[in-house]
């Protein structure tokens, strides 16, 4: 058998404990202090912080960013790369989120950006996976349900549940949301696009 219109998941582990503390204790530095952010967060009935609709240079007032910064480049030109890409990626936005509890983000795109990503911080045992969905799906009119069973790559959902150090890049068309979580805790990680 052949596999045709295959959409790749990029996955590695940052796993140096020192930069995922520094961006932890900047993440929630940003979260006490940066007005905007949090009040952005509180009109749109976000569950926690985030950084999306306020900051724009996170890697020029933090050196755990612009550690960041250099690794998420790094990481976007090995997947270009495996995608026979011509261009080489380059880093458009950087954001940080800090989700409490049951909060989630729906189903959506990143129009605009070529690739995006997140690396999950801090992530507390019952934190909402991310799911990924078919991008087929819309087309699938009378398509016959999967067993439950499925591999993976034939399923119509597909969920990542999140760990420290664990890096995601997907190719920005594709649809993806945070599940509600039962965490106790707050999630801290940071999302990003590519242009």
């Amino acid at each position: 058998m052949k596999q045709l219109f295959v959409t790749p998941l990029f996955e590695a582990r940052l796993a140096d404990p020192a930069l995922l503390g520094a961006l932890a204790h900047s993440i929630r530095t940003l979260a006490a202090d940066e007005s905007a952010g949090r009040r952005w967060s509180r009109d749109h009935g976000y569950k926690g912080y985030t950084s999306y609709a306020s900051l724009d240079d996170l890697d020029r007032r933090d050196p755990a960013f612009a550690e960041l910064k250099r690794l998420l480049t790094r990481h976007a030109a090995e997947f270009a790369r495996s995608l026979a890409w011509s261009v080489r990626p380059r880093l458009d936005s950087l954001w940080v989120n800090l989700i409490k509890g049951d909060g989630h983000h729906s189903a959506h795109i990143h129009p605009h950006s070529i690739l995006s990503g997140t690396l999950y911080v801090e992530t507390p045992p019952g934190s909402g996976p991310i799911r990924f969905e078919d991008p087929r799906l819309p087309m699938m009119m009378a398509a016959p349900q999967r067993a439950p069973d499925a591999p993976e790559e034939l399923r119509q959902f597909v969920d990542i549940t999140p760990e420290p150090g664990l890096l995601l890049l997907w190719e920005s068309w594709l649809r993806h949301e945070v599940r509600p979580g039962r965490a106790r805790g707050e999630r801290l990680g940071v999302s990003f696009n590519f242009a």
